[in-house]
């Protein structure tokens, strides 16, 4: 089943600026807050949208990406693009938006008032990839340094907030008695504080540990696009849940072929018999060698289109194709014997250059690259 337009879902169009973006999510997210709408699974899941919906609208990279690539833009990648938010995501990333409206985050439409859910710190990491690689997609093994819990550490209900991350203050103004809660300052709105932690661990309890990350990296991908691997950044204290890895994607120069989005781009060198004579040349394409054949008579700038043999698009529509740039070469260096030869052309018939309509200009060619 298709997902559903995160546009559509906050009901904006797509030149929404920052602050509409930001409007139309807070009006979703408190039609929908669990608080209005207890025991209503379909609320529930309107409030999830509405939440992956402004993860990736509210990042401007992100928004970029989707705008471009749609929903495959994330997929393969874990975090919310892949469905994996929950509940506890959406209120430790985004209680700013509530504001004190709905007690600053905590909700008792599941059971009286949440703590607070820490999430541990993200990591990045910037990962080359060649031409071949991008366009048959791989899987990346990459050791990652994160902090852990340490073996040994264990954690007590912290005394100030008694375990329920939050300190609710009561005050008393013109319209009555007001209750606000926010995150509790001693445990950072983790409900929990170190107990006992070994040699070697930090103030939270944590370690630095080398973990191999396997990364499944989708075909099609682009230099610069960021990509997620959920839960493989730094693990955060207590029942915090991990941070994530951030993965950026670098592509690598190739020796022979240039990128130009889904398309390709070969530079083929002939000589002036092969291409007065006709040949077959080998090239190089990013599932191997292939060979083509040179007709006879082949005019420099003709440019032969191999379909399907370039990078499959990102959003899975069909792949791009290997355009190959036919350049005769002309020798700078003559002996005697060719120089003769050469002059006795001269004046052939054969010689003179009789461009048929056939022979596009070269900004007919150019025209027929991006059509």
């Amino acid at each position: 089943m298709a997902k559903q337009d995160y546009y559509d879902i906050l009901g904006i169009n797509k030149g929404a600026s920052a602050a509409e973006i930001k409007k139309a999510y807070r009006k979703m997210a408190l039609k929908y807050h669990p608080d209005k709408n207890p025991d209503d699974k379909t609320a529930e899941e309107n409030f999830k949208k509405a939440a992956e919906a402004y993860e990736v609208l509210s990042d401007p990279d992100k928004k970029a990406r989707y705008d471009q690539f749609g929903h495959q833009a994330f997929e393969g990648a874990g975090g919310f693009g892949g469905g994996g938010m929950n509940m506890d995501d959406i209120f430790s990333q985004f209680g700013d938006i509530f504001g004190g409206a709905f007690g600053g985050g905590g909700f008792s439409g599941f059971g009286g008032q949440r703590q607070r859910v820490v999430k541990g710190s993200n990591l990045r990491i910037r990962v080359k990839l060649t031409l071949e690689e991008i366009a048959n997609g791989v899987e990346k093994k990459i050791k990652v340094k994160r902090k852990i819990k340490a073996s040994g550490t264990t954690y007590k209900t912290c005394s100030t907030c008694n375990g329920s991350g939050q300190v609710t203050r009561i005050t008393n103004t013109i319209l009555g008695r007001m209750q606000t809660s926010s995150p509790c300052t001693t445990c950072g709105g983790a409900g929990e504080m170190i107990d006992k932690k070994p040699a070697g661990a930090d103030a939270q309890g944590l370690i630095v540990s080398e973990e191999t990350v396997s990364i499944k990296i989708p075909a099609g991908v682009v230099d610069g696009m960021q990509l997620k691997v959920s839960g493989k950044g730094n693990e955060a204290p207590g029942n915090g849940i991990a941070g994530d890895l951030l993965v950026a994607i670098t592509e690598e120069q190739h020796p022979t072929l240039q990128r130009e989005g889904d398309n390709l781009h070969y530079d083929l060198y002939v000589s002036i018999p092969d291409a007065v004579l006709g040949t077959s040349k080998e090239i190089d394409t990013v599932t191997g060698k292939v060979r083509i054949k040179i007709e006879a008579g082949m005019q420099s700038g003709k440019i032969l289109r191999l379909r399907g043999k370039g990078i499959p698009s990102i959003n899975g529509y069909g792949k791009g194709d290997l355009l190959v740039h036919v350049n005769v070469w002309t020798p700078k260096t003559l002996d005697k014997k060719q120089k003769d030869f050469f002059e006795s052309m001269k004046e052939d018939e054969h010689f003179d250059p009789k461009p048929e309509s056939s022979d596009k200009s070269f900004f007919e060619k150019v025209k027929d690259m991006f059509s």
